[in-house]
């Protein structure tokens, strides 16, 4: 029989053990990859073939994977469609799907390759992670049998699914996520009848994966941070640009300083579709981020991130509810940014001012260092259900440098400025705890370390930005709030959908 006083030392032992295999920091890695795209991906190929492109593409991901275990990383991020491109058909996909069993299967495909079938993609995979010990995250595509006692079974007998792999440093599969949220022209895969709520534990934190489109809508992202208290989102992207709130690193920055959680997105390099964008991302400041148009060729990032990061809690209303009613301006009108009409408010050199739409109000604090004649800024509100590529409910305070002197040029995409500011401060009568601080500086990059958010929902510099500004922004997200549309914007939604569909085939067609 056990004595007390040997349960008690035995106890203290194993806390001991654990808390000494626990790291307070890890090493983290994210590839920018220039994906090798099939010649016609449009049309069907024999398995052989399919592996062939997928093995020219997981070439250069070995290469990345290898460099970052020899500078100590941890876990490295690969993009979403990394392994075979992209614009496939639900026919022509099929030859590149493997089946990805549940990860509590226990199994490593680098020693047991045949277990669940022919899996080459994987074992590649689960050998890679196994011979350089560490983490491998990768975007790869599942495929499942149904038949007809489910009603929702496709025609083709299965279900195909975009998804994320996990394996650990011994090779093991630890985590499958299927994506959820589908964006225009994935018509070839399905989204899962549920959403997925993927966590795995390591000695260095706990982490959650989700791919894409998925950061714009409450689950699975919201649900891994708020309720599954994950220390860090993995976060596999084929990302597009879209100025001037939703550039990659801006905007996945941001939901990471929103959230409070190390964020590591991963970006598919193809300036033809204007994807580029990739970075490490802790919840004070960027540590180390990736934007290039001009080259072709894909880029490796690796920082040091806290193992638990510090979440100090953010009221983002506060400061700005306690401050008096505002004036109606004398200088509001309205202008679209990214098929939203905006209720903006122009700016001069300095001063104090409040713009308002519906329950939002926006209120700015600035000084510029000069007032330019050839550069125009204004504040804006959005408070209203973007309908276009999806539908989500937003409320948005934004300065940001108009394209042309025209005011109806504010909110265009613009890529550079001239103009330095002193200093900001921006806040918003937001009506959600969901706010993603955002401020973008020209020729599109980020501003680490100069900018900060107070606990009462300021977002303000800490000195002047380094470089002239393109936007400041806080961008929230209202989940309870997306379905709610009248038949009318229905309409006007389905329509721009059908032209942004279009636009991008057309986008497409011409990459090829």
């Amino acid at each position: 029989m056990i004595t007390s006083p040997l349960l008690a030392y035995v106890a203290i032992l194993f806390l001991c053990v654990l808390k000494a295999s626990s790291l307070d920091t890890f090493i983290a890695a994210v590839y920018e990859h220039a994906v090798i795209l099939p010649d016609a991906p449009l049309t069907p190929v024999s398995h052989e073939e399919a592996l062939m492109l997928m093995n020219r593409n997981l070439d250069l991901l070995e290469g990345a994977i290898m460099s970052a275990a020899k500078q100590g990383a941890h876990i490295i991020v690969t993009p979403e469609d990394g392994v075979y491109g992209f614009f496939f058909s639900r026919e022509s996909i099929y030859s590149y799907l493997e089946d990805i069993p549940e990860p509590h299967v226990n199994w490593i495909p680098c020693t047991n390759p045949n277990r669940f079938g022919h899996t080459p993609v994987q074992k590649r995979l689960s050998c890679l992670a196994r011979d350089n010990s560490i983490y491998i995250v990768a975007n790869i595509g599942d495929k499942k049998p149904c038949n007809a006692s489910d009603p929702d079974c496709p025609h083709d007998g299965r279900y195909q699914y975009n998804t994320d792999v996990v394996f650990d440093s011994e090779g093991r599969l630890v985590a499958r996520y299927h994506k959820q949220n589908l964006f225009l022209g994935e018509d070839q895969f399905d989204a899962p009848k549920e959403p997925e709520i993927v966590t795995f534990d390591t000695t260095f934190g706990r982490f959650g994966i989700f791919t894409c489109f998925d950061i714009l809508f409450h689950d699975p992202a919201v649900t891994l941070v708020k309720d599954f208290q994950v220390d860090t989102i993995l976060f596999p992207t084929a990302w597009m640009n879209v100025l001037p709130h939703l550039t990659a690193i801006e905007f996945h920055s941001a939901w990471a300083m929103g959230m409070r959680v190390n964020f590591l997105a991963a970006n598919i390099h193809f300036p033809l579709r204007k994807m580029t964008g990739s970075g490490i991302y802790a919840p004070d400041s960027p540590r180390a981020f990736h934007y290039d148009m001009k080259t072709k060729e894909g880029k490796l990032l690796l920082s040091q991130l806290d193992s638990h990061p510090h979440r100090p809690a953010v009221n983002w209303t506060s400061y700005a509810s306690g401050l008096p009613a505002p004036l109606v301006g004398n200088q509001e009108f309205k202008s679209i940014v990214f098929f939203d009409e905006f209720t903006f408010e122009l700016k001069g050199v300095a001063g104090n001012y409040t713009v308002c739409q519906k329950d939002l109000c926006c209120q700015l604090s600035y000084r510029m260092l000069e007032m330019r004649e050839d550069e125009v800024y204004a504040l804006g509100a959005f408070d209203g259900l973007h309908t276009v590529e999806g539908s989500y409910y937003l409320q948005i305070c934004t300065l940001l440098k108009c394209k042309t002197m025209d005011l109806h040029s504010c909110g265009d995409s613009v890529e550079t400025a001239s103009t330095r500011f002193e200093m900001f401060s921006l806040s918003g009568t937001f009506g959600t705890q969901y706010v993603f601080p955002e401020v973008l500086l020209s020729d599109i990059q980020l501003a680490p370390g100069e900018f900060q958010v107070s606990s009462d929902g300021r977002l303000f510099s800490l000195k002047p930005p380094s470089g002239p500004v393109l936007t400041v922004t806080l961008f929230g997200r209202l989940y309870e709030r997306d379905s709610a549309s009248g038949a009318s914007a229905d309409l006007v939604a389905q329509g721009l959908r059908v032209m942004l569909g279009v636009i991008i085939t057309i986008m497409y067609s011409l990459s090829w």
